[in-house]
């Protein structure tokens, strides 16, 4: 089948995925926001959250603007076409449409999902729940109407305005303009989740640490004066941070797929399908959230089931409907395709059942947690510590079936391309759910924030009660979230290095490409890969101590000098936390970003395409490894402490929970700054090896 027959459905389901979007936004709208106090502090979220992302994309702004120039002049010098810079802004414009379109209604949706709570649970679910869906299909709309827009654009302009008479050659310059559309995207993720990590963690973890380990006071206290900025943070982090983030990792497992169908020469349907793929996970998506719904128990069995049937649903109908478009698309002969999209549904499936085992409080690795907690801070860390490590056997094994499966089913025993195009659309199948599932993830900071409003204005327990057990499944679904983006992201790098590969020696024909260890160029370059993302964690985990230890200070300070704060009687500078808090990361998110950029061209100088080469496997090995480690302990650790203060061990204020706390704190960085920002790390090198891989040839010394 003509691709014309299909293609409508990209534009048609991002259109719709917005409009469903817009209307949904539209309802939490229309809900009560509660009391005056209740406006009140959510306003005070909202205006912090609006200020922090308003300083942040300024900042953002200077270093688009510096690689617009530099890309300008590459683009000058033949290296690049000249739509490379343009793509490269629009990638990151729309990665940050999405996280500030989220925000924005996340903060919107906090006090109303208070509100609602006050009424039912399953009231507080539909409006929290509503409130990811926004997230999510925005994410995919948006995603979609990017590449909709260079593709079309940049189709018509070379067949007609400057033709390309190859076809293999025009789909390769259309798609290369495309992954730099990704870098863009990669690049401004980067950015938000390091920088809303940052600002997040520290926020979180000063407000821990002296107001309920020092203090004694409970969580979300009015009487905390970091408690505003913690809140602050679980959207400019959570949320938009987390939108920019999985808006990437969507785009750059859509455009891998493509550009290696076209720099293969696999034709034209080859390198639309992933696109068309991720139209049918959009309708799918929308109509799975139609089947989230729950009763008025406060079980996490009962709450995951709700969320559960409706990722079910859609993926049922993404099975079904992509072996029709693998049919009328690529043909009947190739229907090995269909069974590789089911390899990475079925891979994503799992990595999310396997985070939940390790992360969720029903299973005894986080019990095992909560229990260590009894001896003190130091059993906790250990505890947590193993269970993350012993956690990424399984997704290892999983990706490596599934990268075989892939592979082997797609015709890789006798055609290498197509085993490559299998293993890149598994990518896409593991994502093309995202609309329901990033909703599932993203509902988790708007429950938190609706626990800490209810406190905060002095809302009955039991409204705390239902708010606490919907931010708990939040932590529990969130650490799914991010297996579904570290698994996809592994499964998107391998295809991105096939696809470096082929662009080097599209580049350089002549060149005789070998990834051999035997090469020393390679064998150094995977150390050094491997030992990026390393350097990334300790870079970003260092910022949030710097920046938490500034909290601590400002927090102990306030309670010192201003002791009516403890008696009610005095009201706390929330104003100076959530300034310091967005100035320090701000600061601190620049060098981490950075090095992503900066050490595959210096890798490609030093030790020339294949060396580079080496740097890609090394950081997919080992970032892969650690983000599914950090993310996983994180949330066992975080979900040890809410177990605990259920009343097991002693409850809130014992000794038992005093020590998860402390794990809860050390967990923080590992799964909302460093752990998630890995899996940018892994695809943004890949994409800058990329879009440089002409200056890396030009100037390599080898």
């Amino acid at each position: 089948m003509d691709l014309g027959a299909l293609a409508f459905l990209v534009p048609l389901s991002a259109a719709i995925a917005l409009v469903v979007a817009a209307g949904l936004s539209a309802s939490i709208k229309r809900k009560d926001e509660g009391t005056e106090k209740m406006r009140q502090i959510s306003e005070a979220i909202r205006e912090g959250a609006s200020a922090y992302l308003r300083r942040q994309y300024r900042g953002v702004i200077l270093f688009f603007a510096v690689m617009f120039g530099v890309l300008c002049m590459l683009a000058a010098m033949d290296f690049l076409n000249w739509f490379t810079p343009f793509a490269f802004l629009s990638g990151g414009f729309f990665s940050g449409l999405a996280g500030y379109i989220g925000m924005r209604t996340a903060t919107q949706a906090n006090a109303r999902t208070a509100h609602a709570a006050s009424k039912s649970l399953n009231e507080g679910l539909q409006v929290a729940f509503s409130s990811g869906c926004v997230m999510g299909l925005t994410v995919v709309g948006l995603s979609l109407v990017h590449l909709s827009l260079w593709y079309y654009l940049l189709t018509w302009y070379y067949s007609s305005a400057q033709p390309i008479a190859d076809a293999a050659q025009r789909l390769s310059a259309i798609t290369s303009t495309l992954l730099t559309s990704g870098m863009g995207a990669s690049s401004m993720a980067l950015f938000a989740r390091v920088g809303g990590g940052i600002f997040t963690k520290a926020a979180d973890v000063g407000a821990d640490l002296v107001g309920k380990v020092e203090q004694g006071i409970p969580e979300d206290d009015p009487r905390n004066p970091a408690v505003i900025a913690d809140n602050v943070g679980d959207n400019v982090g959570d949320v938009a941070g987390m939108g920019a983030d999985l808006y990437e990792s969507y785009l750059g497992a859509i455009i891998a797929t493509s550009a290696l169908g076209a720099t293969v020469g696999l034709g034209v349907n080859w390198v639309a399908f992933p696109m068309v793929l991720a139209a049918i996970g959009v309708f799918a998506s929308i109509i799975g959230t139609a089947f989230v719904r729950t009763g008025e128990e406060v079980e996490q069995s009962l709450l995951l089931a709700a969320l559960r049937r409706g990722v079910n649903v859609s993926a049922i109908i993404v099975v079904v409907a992509s072996w029709f478009a693998v049919r009328a698309m690529l043909g009947p002969d190739f229907m090995g395709i269909f069974w590789s999209v089911i390899a990475g549904l079925v891979a994503g499936v799992v990595i999310g059942r396997v985070t939940e085992y390790y992360t969720s409080a029903d299973y005894k690795p986080t019990k095992a947690v909560a229990a260590s907690a009894t001896t003190g801070p130091a059993t906790v860390i250990i505890s947590g510590m193993a269970s993350g490590m012993a956690s990424t056997a399984i997704p290892v094994l999983v990706v490596a079936v599934a990268v075989i499966a892939s592979y082997y089913l797609a015709g890789g025993s006798s055609n290498e391309v197509m085993g490559l195009y299998g293993i890149a659309i598994s990518a896409v199948g593991m994502l093309s759910t995202l609309g329901i599932t990033l909703a599932t993830d993203a509902y988790g900071p708007v429950a938190d924030n609706a626990g800490g409003i209810a406190e905060m204005a002095g809302m009955p327990e039991n409204v705390r009660e239902r708010t606490d057990a919907l931010d708990s499944l939040g932590n529990t679904t969130a650490a799914t979230g991010k297996g579904f983006a570290i698994g996809s992201a592994a499964l998107t790098a391998l295809a991105l290095i096939a696809a470096y590969r082929d662009q080097i020696l599209l580049l350089d024909p002549g060149r005789e490409l070998v990834f051999s260890l035997m090469t020393p160029s390679v064998l150094v370059g995977v150390f050094i890969g491997g030992m990026l993302p390393f350097i990334f964690s300790a870079l970003t985990m260092q910022a949030v101590g710097r920046a938490a230890q500034g909290i601590v200070m400002e927090v102990r300070r306030q309670f010192q000098e201003m002791p009516g704060i403890m008696r009610g009687k005095t009201k706390p500078d929330y104003a100076r936390c959530v300034d310091m808090c967005t100035s320090s990361a701000q600061k601190e998110m620049i060098a981490p970003s950075l090095i992503a950029i900066i050490v595959p061209i210096v890798s490609g100088i030093f030790l020339g395409p294949e060396g580079v080469g080496g740097v890609l496997v090394g950081t997919v090995v080992t970032g892969f490894l650690l983000a599914v480690m950090m993310a996983n302990a994180g949330g066992s650790w975080d979900n040890a402490k809410k177990y605990i203060e259920t009343g097991e061990y002693g409850g809130k204020g014992s000794d038992a929970h005093k020590a998860s706390v402390v794990g809860d704190t050390v967990g923080d960085p590992f799964k909302d700054t460093s752990g998630p920002s890995l899996n940018i790390l892994i695809k943004l090198v890949s994409m800058v090896s990329i879009v440089f891989a002409s200056l890396i040839i030009s100037l390599s010394i080898m």
